[in-house]
């Protein structure tokens, strides 16, 4: 398999591995001619114009740098986190339904050649996390369960069943990443008192231990921890990730009397743990694919799976580390 680095520009053919370069035939030579013609093509004024024009946040102002673009792109986004998270009941849940159906619908774009059973997995995903509002982790299982017969039923329907297997085993690691993911999100956020709190907590944690392992690699990186998965994370970045990630969860523990500080400590550590786990298995997922970026939701950040790959694996601990710790 071709090797990828991250560096590579995204290739947004989801879904289909790049063929091997296959040998150019050598140009046919021009037949000799003792006054050859030569062909002036006009080029009408308004053909310039009708080229593919770059994505629109490459055409808003201050978006000149990568840099920029980036910071413009998330204000939105961060907005929007806050909103939902402080509103909590109904709205969150709707939220999260709707997170969930947007990153299962990347996941299925990047497979595919698969030919995911999509219905049920919407559905069911739908269905974990309003079962983690209105009900319990026992009523997310039951929804998981009942996924089975309605994806069975499904994929008997089609005419033809043809890897019939690699079709319902992706479908079920998209309901399982994308299904528990939100729901325990919901659940965390659905916890009394100081649900809000914890789940900013772990937000914050998360994406602090991302940006501190950023910084750490580029700047004292050397040793490689997982070179085929993905070539740029290093020890250094870890250990950083590690740090920070712990850090930022102690130093809001600091402002909440109800998470004393060694809890909050350990707390921040197994989320900052994790995170780079979540980061790592969605790299690895797009390495077998072969492409860089899971979609262009988000603009120059990638696709919705880009953004919340260690979200996805940091809400679930981040729910029963507060079940532990705080209830």
């Amino acid at each position: 398999m071709t090797q990828m680095d991250d560096t590579d520009p995204p290739t947004f053919r989801f879904g289909e591995r790049k063929d091997a370069e296959a040998p150019q035939e050598a140009p046919p030579e021009p037949e000799s001619s003792d006054s050859p013609e030569i062909k002036v093509e006009r080029v009408e004024p308004g053909e310039a114009a009708s080229e593919q024009k770059p994505p629109l946040w490459r055409r808003l102002p201050f978006t000149r740098s990568e840099t920029a673009a980036r910071i413009l792109i998330a204000i939105p986004w961060v907005a929007f986190a806050i909103f939902i998270v402080v509103a909590g009941g109904e709205l969150f849940m709707a939220a999260m339904v709707g997170l969930g159906v947007l990153g299962l619908r990347e996941f299925f774009r990047m497979t595919d050649k698969a030919r995911p059973v999509m219905l049920p997995a919407y559905l069911t995903v739908a269905a974990m996390v309003i079962a983690a509002h209105y009900g319990s982790s026992f009523q997310i299982l039951l929804a998981l369960a009942a996924s089975f017969p309605l994806l069975f039923a499904f994929a008997a329907a089609r005419e033809s069943h043809d890897r019939v297997t690699v079709s319902i085993a992706v479908t079920l690691l998209g309901v399982l990443w994308f299904g528990l993911g939100f729901s325990h999100a919901t659940l965390l956020r659905d916890l009394p008192d100081h649900g809000a709190a914890l789940l900013v907590d772990v937000l914050v944690a998360t994406f602090l231990a991302d940006t501190a392992a950023y910084a750490a690699g580029r700047l004292f990186g050397s040793r490689k921890i997982s070179p085929r998965i993905s070539p740029n994370k290093t020890l250094e970045g870890l250990i950083g990730g590690l740090i920070g990630g712990t850090m930022g969860f102690w130093f809001a523990g600091l402002y909440q009397d109800w998470l004393p500080g060694i809890d909050a400590l350990l707390m921040g550590m197994c989320i900052a743990a994790l995170a780079p786990v979540g980061d790592l298995f969605a790299s690895m997922i797009k390495r077998d694919l072969e492409i860089k970026d899971t979609g262009t939701l988000i603009g120059p950040h990638g696709g919705l799976i880009d953004r919340l790959d260690a979200v996805l694996f940091t809400v679930v601990a981040g729910y029963y580390l507060s079940v532990a710790f705080v209830y």
